[in-house]
């Protein structure tokens, strides 16, 4: 659970866009950035996970339902990965200029929701929840991954202009190309528990 969600917000592939918002910032200017970031990601996913199973019920979908819709967004966002192309599905060039022009923003939008936050990231947490049942440790593990990964893209953005001068734009590009393999793998998984459920196979 935790790598499938840690794939899934990919903080590795949103460098290339941390570095390129923050540009000009000063050291503290990013700090608060990275530190509001991973508060909005941490606190929607939250959110979802809570309220994801009163969704279900108030607007009466299945959970068979949204595994096959969750699973095929999964899929397209996990394929733009592998074809290099993450600004396609995560930030569009009306988004981006808009960030960079009001930069005491871009902490929540975009870095936070979407590039954080996104819509696979919160289909994944409500699934997982939805499956969990009245299992409490099953229902921890969810929030102990949400946790864990937030943690994980703090350390990520915190260090992101070291990351990428290290690495680069292409390592960038081939790590976030990897962790698109894994989550085309979970998409997919997720579209045969749908099936599963609604056809009853």
């Amino acid at each position: 659970m935790i790598v499938t969600l840690f794939a899934i917000v990919d903080p590795i592939g949103t460098l290339p866009f941390y570095v390129a918002l923050t540009e000009g910032f000063s050291d503290d200017d990013r700090r608060i950035v990275v530190r509001r970031s991973v508060l909005v990601l941490g606190g929607v996913l939250t959110a979802f996970a809570i309220a994801g199973r009163f969704l279900f019920a108030a607007f009466g979908f299945t959970l068979g339902a949204f595994e096959i819709a969750g699973g095929i967004l999964l899929f397209v966002v996990a394929y733009d990965m592998l074809r290099g192309e993450i600004t396609r599905t995560r930030l569009s060039a009306e988004d981006r200029a808009d960030a960079i022009a009001r930069r005491d923003e871009i902490s929540v939008v975009p870095i936070g929701i979407p590039l954080l936050a996104g819509p696979g990231a919160i289909a994944t947490v409500m699934i997982y929840e939805g499956t969990a049942g009245a299992d409490p440790y099953v229902i921890g593990a969810t929030f102990v991954a949400i946790a864990i990964v937030t943690t994980s893209a703090y350390i990520t953005l915190h260090y992101g202009q070291r990351i990428f001068r290290y690495v680069g734009r292409v390592g960038v590009m081939a790590l976030s190309r990897v962790l698109g393999i894994l989550l085309a793998a979970v998409g997919v998984q997720f579209v045969i528990y749908g099936i599963t459920a609604v056809f009853h196979v």
